[in-house]
């Protein structure tokens, strides 16, 4: 019964032992083996591991691609024209004893107190970069080359915590809410001189466009009165040449022509009264050679 019951005590002791010496390396981790608080061994494949039993105790931490987002912060390029910029980082812990060892925690603790410092070095980089351009290139396309800076400066500053900065993004940038309102009226101000220059110039043209019309229609209606006079005088001479070729040909029915037609002028229906001498030569072809004897 002793020997049966010191076995028992044998195989648990063993057992406990074995379960004390073993422990498995997730995939997701990296595992370092602390004996009395020194780093005795690093695992960082995963599958099953030994340590020393009761002398060793295992620390483990996230292996994975970590997201960090940055509060936003208040940056001023050179033109002094304020911005509020809203970042987020990707990063994992490269160096597994460096990062303990700059943290002094494990875990969940050891992220946090990671993520503060990295917050600290976007923060500081975000400055000094964006600080260094206009507000036009950080608010352009340029701003993919803009990123890439921050992210290299941080890669080496995040070293000395046993990080690896993989990415850095700037997802939103803005002009402080108290700007927000004087950019609007400086944008609208500059909206309003333009469309009042873009006014003038439209009456200037206006003005260029009806007075070239006016000139136009002068010149028009000066050269038709110029033509019209002209040929006013053609006809006038024509008719005058008639005249002459018609009082050469018969003088006399010239004459006869003439006064009837100053007959058909002068004694209209209501105008037919007029006071002249009787032997006046207006009568002449209204006489009648049987009426005078």
């Amino acid at each position: 019964m002793t020997r049966s019951l010191l076995a028992l005590i044998a195989l648990v002791g063993a057992v406990f032992v074995a379960l004390n010496s073993l422990f498995i390396v997730d995939e997701r981790e990296k595992v370092l083996v602390l004996q009395f608080g020194a780093v005795a061994d690093i695992k960082e494949e995963p599958g099953l591991a030994f340590k020393l039993p009761f002398i060793q105790n295992v620390a483990r931490y996230d292996d994975r691609i970590l997201s960090r987002d940055l509060d936003p912060i208040e940056v001023t390029p050179l033109d002094d024209r304020r911005l509020v910029v809203d970042a987020f980082a990707r990063y994992r812990i490269d160096d597994v004893n460096q990062f303990r060892q700059a943290t002094g925690a494990a875990g969940d603790q050891a992220i946090a107190v990671a993520g503060r410092r990295l917050d600290s070095i976007l923060r500081s980089q975000t400055r000094e970069i964006l600080g260094s351009v206009a507000s036009n290139d950080i608010l352009s396309t340029d701003r993919a080359a803009l990123m890439l800076r921050i992210r290299t400066g941080a890669i080496r500053d995040a070293q000395a915590l046993g990080l690896e900065v993989i990415d850095v993004r700037l997802k939103r940038t803005d002009l402080p809410r108290e700007n927000l309102d004087a950019t609007f009226a400086r944008m609208r101000a500059e909206r309003e001189r333009e469309a009042t220059d873009e006014r003038a110039r439209g009456q200037e043209a206006a003005q260029r466009i009806r007075a070239q019309a006016d000139r136009t229609v002068v010149e028009l209606v000066s050269d038709a009165k110029r033509q019209a006079e002209i040929i006013r005088g053609e006809a006038d001479a024509n008719r005058n040449a008639i005249f002459a070729d018609a009082y050469g040909s018969d003088q006399e029915f010239f004459e006869f022509y003439r006064s009837l037609a100053a007959y058909r002028a002068a004694l209209l229906e209501n105008n037919s009264t007029m006071v002249m001498s009787p032997d006046s030569e207006f009568f002449n072809y209204l006489k009648s050679d049987l009426g005078a004897q």
